[in-house]
């Protein structure tokens, strides 16, 4: 190895610095240190002979290493130890600041001088990235066997590459336009699109869809190949006369501009290229068929004879919302839009779709009902429709295209007839049945049900359908909802009619705060304290005076509680407990208090999150006094197995209570028969977002008054209850109504695309007619994002990739990392990673078993440093293990969830019938073997994901400390964050290389970085954002540098770069071809596509980046030597 080095010594500050780039015999080379001991030796690399004393031969006994320290026992001949050059003098002893400071100054030197070596650290310890020599050769090579020299790279006497459209001016290339190029820009190469070109192709697309006809697309193809600008280090060569230039930029411009015909083609084949989901297939406008009509008449009439369907009709006539059936049916008969609100056990969901139903099959005009009832759950979907199934006499498990009823859901669907018949289905269903049916022309009434729940695409479906009003006046919308805020929704759509349905609950008596302590007698141990201690600052002070006001309106309410029906004691206690937290002791004693003292009954305990779940199971496992035997205890989470989800519906044995601790899932989702007991804690975990810094949150908040009335409900479903609300009546009269809808707090990048894929306009316009209005700052971050992955144009219009992404069911990073998997060979691996990102991943996390789960996962990672490479290898290795019976102990033993594991194993399928239909690839099977080159190539893998998830970088900047913190990175825009302890690698100590790619952050009690895999440096210089060239001086030389999207840097050649860059300009020509005309490329057939990609590819499978081992004292300043 020592062959491949080239050492140079200079002598910088005071002492010496090694500064050396190591070449290897693979495409990249990584120069860095190690703080270990080894002998007698000096501190370097270990177990080779780079860094050590023997493999430089004799040097200074003062020599200063990489890493800025020397052994105690060593020096420079005129130094000693603890003195500076001046001997003892005062203020010129080492390290010591300068005399004369006071105050603030010296602070100020201290951060200036850490800051300096801070820089001069990452400096040095920057990558090295350099080409073999017979690397170079090939590339040449092959980059001269693709394009013709004059329209490509040239050669001159220095044997140094550049392309022919290098700038003319003094400086450098960059992807910034100036006012006039706007409109002109090619951003790719510097090479330019004529303006007057770009309109004579676009005007060739004006096309009208939907209700919407489109006035204009003269700019919807005008970026019709947008790559990103790379910049090149200016030089002498680069100075070309401009009719030169102007002409070359013409002959690359109709080398790789799509023709007008291509573009025409393009436009009249796009209903092919992108064909419309199939899970909804109603195509057929509704009209009226005397014939059908008096089938389903006869039909009906003798399902009223049968003594099923008359059982189960007084059954459904006992229900509130029979009741008032002829109310019901004569508002919607006479009006657009109604609202129905209705509590809890009324019945709206399954039998109001019956009585429009019924009505018009009573009347003789079935043939004109095509009923589209809309849930935010796939359960939801399923559950009802088989339960209105049963209700009209029909097999609830065999669906077929003659029933009445059925559902549609993502990956599933059993679909009803098409005339005379309810369907069940998600949201995004009937939203994507929009693309080819924009007037809804196949159905008669569409409810929406949950509106209250307030999900983004229930916003989103309302805005659609109010203005679907104006042209579909057949068209009846239904709007069901609980019973707090129907006002709101009546008023968005113009004051329509309100009907609300009466609850059918049992009674449910309320204990509020002061009841609850009034009742266990419990007293706080300590008191509150301002979460804002130690913080500086006008906000600071503004919190702090905010709490204070609260604690004295508290105060001042608590002296006036009635002293007859509360003791001193008592209204102590509230005064002095912490209302912003949760007290788990509390919570104890209030169980306690059930299990000792009252009847028997399952208790449901609210709880925010995951955390308060295992701190509160830990806790009554432990109290012996409650843990005889007589409690059976169950979690409730999303983390939880499903089998360990279906033991809250079990009853258990006399004698035994059932203690269900659960987050939110419990206050809709499910009904838990035996439940008499509710213990609502006050705080649940919201998702929020920040468009300034593009952070998710996921905080606990106190609980609306809407989340107060469900969990009480809970107790009161079959029978009489009670309900302990850890909050004082106070607070419950100050709550909020309900949440924040999740339109405001969630990031819009799929909206925005399902907004330009139906063409309902401008984005913000159309934004802003929904019922709350997002923010414009989220609006716009979702527009940039976009614009970012080539989704969108600077006119908003969807580019092809657009498209395409819109297309898929996947958030736009992840959709656009299986398209790039389609092209590179890789696909069932990297559909396998967007499955899990999409939906979740199988990896379950038992309760007191949290450690052997993380075991699992690290075997199943081996040295790969990536939790999605880890996903991969778990995957196949369940594969595997099904094929030879034993899927189900395999998920046991390795804490995985089959039934997520066989989702995960169906959505796979469905991303590769998507691309097949695309025309990405030619066979709908993810495990086809021409769609596979690669998909053994874990590095290639690793850089897919990488052109997916970018710019979701992070920096290792400290290794872990086990047991004691995660590995901690820095992100882009300068925010600090941790590696989830989920992570495989959050206790990593060591890196071979610093940077990360990542799904999500998100914040909890800290910023936490989610699914992350390392990523050297190709993947990031060919799938990254702008690159740019530059030199940078370093000690006292000049080094040559390039950096992506200007915060990641690595030491390089010239001539490395020059490669790089033109590698990534036939690359960026691919993938637009590719997109704009979806075709298969064989790499297993020599063409121009698999020349390229195959270099690429050979490129990152070679690249080895040397070890870099981080460790505690690598941060830390190092001895100044003055």
């Amino acid at each position: 190895m020592q062959t491949y080095c080239k050492i140079i010594q200079k002598r910088v500050f005071s002492g010496f610095v090694r500064d050396d780039i190591v070449k290897l015999p693979y495409s990249m080379s990584w120069r860095g240190h190690r703080r270990r001991y080894d002998g007698d030796r000096h501190m370097g690399f270990h177990n080779d002979g780079r860094g050590r004393d023997d493999a430089y031969g004799d040097v200074d006994e003062g020599f200063q290493h990489n890493d800025g320290w020397r052994r105690r026992d060593r020096g420079r001949p005129d130094y000693r130890r603890g003195h500076g050059r001046g001997g003892h003098e005062e203020g010129n002893r080492r390290g010591r600041r300068p005399s004369g400071l006071r105050g603030r100054d010296i602070g100020m030197f201290y951060a200036a001088r850490s800051k300096a070596k801070k820089e001069r650290r990452e400096l040095e310890e920057r990558p090295f990235v350099a080409m073999e020599s017979s690397d170079m050769n090939k590339i040449k090579a092959v980059l001269d066997s693709v394009e013709d020299p004059p329209r490509g790279r040239v050669h001159d006497n220095t044997d140094k590459w550049r392309p022919r459209t290098a700038p003319s001016s003094g400086r450098a290339t960059t992807a910034t336009c100036t006012q006039d190029e706007k409109n002109t820009r090619r951003p790719s190469s510097g090479i330019k699109i004529e303006k007057n070109t770009a309109l004579e192709a676009s005007s060739l697309m004006e096309e009208a869809s939907g209700w919407e006809a489109l006035a204009s697309e003269e700019k919807r193809v005008k970026k019709f190949r947008t790559t990103e600008s790379k910049v090149e280090k200016d030089s002498p060569e680069s100075s070309q006369p401009a009719s030169s230039s102007n002409a070359e930029e013409e002959d690359i411009l109709e080398d790789i501009m799509p023709s007008v015909e291509d573009l025409k083609e393009f436009s009249e084949d796009l209903d092919q290229i992108l064909p419309a989901n199939s899970d909804l297939d109603f195509d057929e406008e509704v009209n009226r068929q005397p014939d059908l009509d008096a089938e389903l008449k006869e039909e009906l009439e003798e399902k009223m004879k049968s003594s099923k369907y008359r059982n189960m009709l007084s059954s459904r006539q006992r229900l509130p919302a029979y009741k008032q059936r002829k109310e019901i049916i004569q508002l919607i008969n006479s009006n657009q839009v109604i609202v129905l609100s209705g509590e809890t056990g009324c019945g709206k969901t399954t039998q109001v779709p019956q009585f429009i139903l019924d009505d018009h099959i009573e009347r003789g005009m079935g043939s004109m009902c095509t009923v589209v009832c809309t849930q935010p759950r796939r359960i939801s979907a399923i559950s009802v429709a088989e339960r209105v199934a049963e209700e009209r006499g029909e097999k609830c498990y065999e669906f077929d295209r003659s029933s009445s009823v059925g559902y549609s859901i993502r990956l599933e669907n059993r679909l009803p007839r098409k005339r005379g018949s309810i369907l069940f289905c998600t949201t995004g269903i009937i939203l994507r049945r929009l693309e080819s049916d924009p007037t809804l022309k196949s159905a008669s009434h569409i409810i929406i049900d949950e509106v209250h729940e307030r999900d983004v695409l229930c916003d989103f479906l309302m805005v659609v359908v109010k203005d679907l009003l104006a042209i579909r006046p057949d068209l009846r919308i239904i709007l069901m909802s609980a019973t707090l805020n129907a006002e709101k929704f009546s008023n968005y759509f113009n004051n329509c009619p309100h009907i609300n349905i009466p609850g059918f609950t049992y009674p449910v008596k309320e204990y509020f705060l002061e009841d609850v302590l009034q009742l266990t007698g419990y007293f706080p141990k300590s008191t509150p304290q301002s979460g804002f201690r130690g913080k500086r600052g006008r906000w600071r002070k503004q919190q702090l005076e905010k709490e204070e006001e609260e604690r004295w309106n508290t105060e001042a309410w608590a002296r006036n509680l009635p002293t007859n029906k509360y003791s001193d004691k008592t209204i102590s206690a509230v005064m002095q407990i912490d209302m912003k937290k949760i007290d788990l002791d509390l919570v104890m004693e209030v169980i306690r208090h059930i299990v000792n003292y009252m009847k028997d009954g399952a208790v449901l305990v609210f709880v925010p999150g995951w955390k308060e779940i295992s701190d509160l199971n830990k806790m009554l496992l432990e109290d012996s006094k409650m843990n005889n035997g007589k409690l059976r205890i169950v979690p409730l989470h999303s983390l939880m197995p499903t089998v360990n989800q279906k033991e809250v519906f079990d009853r258990p044995p006399p004698g035994i209570r059932k203690i269900v601790i659960a987050t939110n899932i419990a206050e809709t989702s499910i009904t838990i028969d035996d439940v008499v007991y509710v213990v609502d804690c006050g705080f649940i975990k919201v998702n929020d977002f920040q468009p300034e810094t593009g952070l998710l949150s996921l905080d606990s908040y106190q609980v609306s008054r809407a989340n107060a009335l469900q969990r009480k409900g809970r107790a009161g479903r079959v029978q009489a209850g009670h309900c302990f609300h850890l909050f004082t009546s106070l607070q419950y009269s100050e709550m909020k109504e309900y949440l924040a809808p999740e339109i405001l707090r969630t990031r819009l990048e799929e909206l925005c695309l399902m907004i330009k894929i139906l063409k309902l306009g401008k984005i913000e316009p159309f934004v802003s007619k929904a019922l709350d209005i997002p923010s414009g700052e989220a609006v716009k971050a979702a527009i940039v994002t976009l614009q970012n992955l080539q989704a969108l144009d600077d006119d908003e219009e969807l580019l092809p990739l657009g498209y395409h992404l819109a297309r898929l069911p996947l958030d736009p990073h992840t959709g656009k990392m299986i398209l790039f998997a389609a092209m590179f060979g890789c696909l069932d691996p990297v559909c396998l990673v967007a499955a899990c990102l999409s939906f979740k991943s199988p990896f379950v996390t038992p309760l007191g078993k949290e450690g052997l789960a993380d075991k699992c996962r690290q075997a199943f990672a081996e040295r790969s440093r990536s939790d999605h490479i880890m996903l991969i290898k778990a995957f196949r290795r369940w594969e595997k293990a099904a094929r030879q019976g034993n899927g189900g102990k395999f998920c046991y033993d390795n804490f995985m969830s089959e039934t997520t594991l066989r989702m995960l194993k169906k959505m796979k399928k469905q991303f590769a019938e998507l691309l097949c239909d695309i025309g990405f690839v030619n066979s709908p099977d993810p495990n086809s073997r021409l769609s596979n080159v690669h998909s053994d190539n874990e590095n290639l893998v690793t850089a897919v994901l990488c052109a997916g998830l970018y710019p979701n970088v992070a920096k290792v900047t400290k290794p872990a400390i086990p047991g004691k913190r995660c590995v901690a990175v820095h992100l882009q825009n300068g925010m600090k964050a941790s590696l989830h302890k989920q992570s495989v690698n959050s206790f990593g100590t060591f890196f071979p290389s610093k940077w990360l790619i990542y799904h999500k952050i998100l914040k909890m009690q800290t910023i936490n970085v989610f699914d992350c895999s390392m990523v050297s440096p190709y993947p990031l210089l060919f799938f990254g954002g702008k690159i740019t060239y530059n030199v940078t001086t370093l000690n006292g030389r000049e080094r040559d540098c390039i950096t992506v999207d200007n915060w990641i840097p690595f030491w390089t050649e010239k001539a490395t770069f020059d490669l790089v860059k033109d590698l990534r300009r036939q690359l960026d020509r691919i993938l637009e071809d590719r997109i704009v005309s979806p075709k298969v490329i064989d790499l297993t057939v020599k063409s121009r596509e698999q020349v390229i990609i195959n270099a690429i590819v050979d490129l990152i499978s070679k690249e080895e980046v040397n070890y870099h081992n981080f460790c505690e004292g690598d941060f830390e300043d190092p001895t100044e030597y003055s």
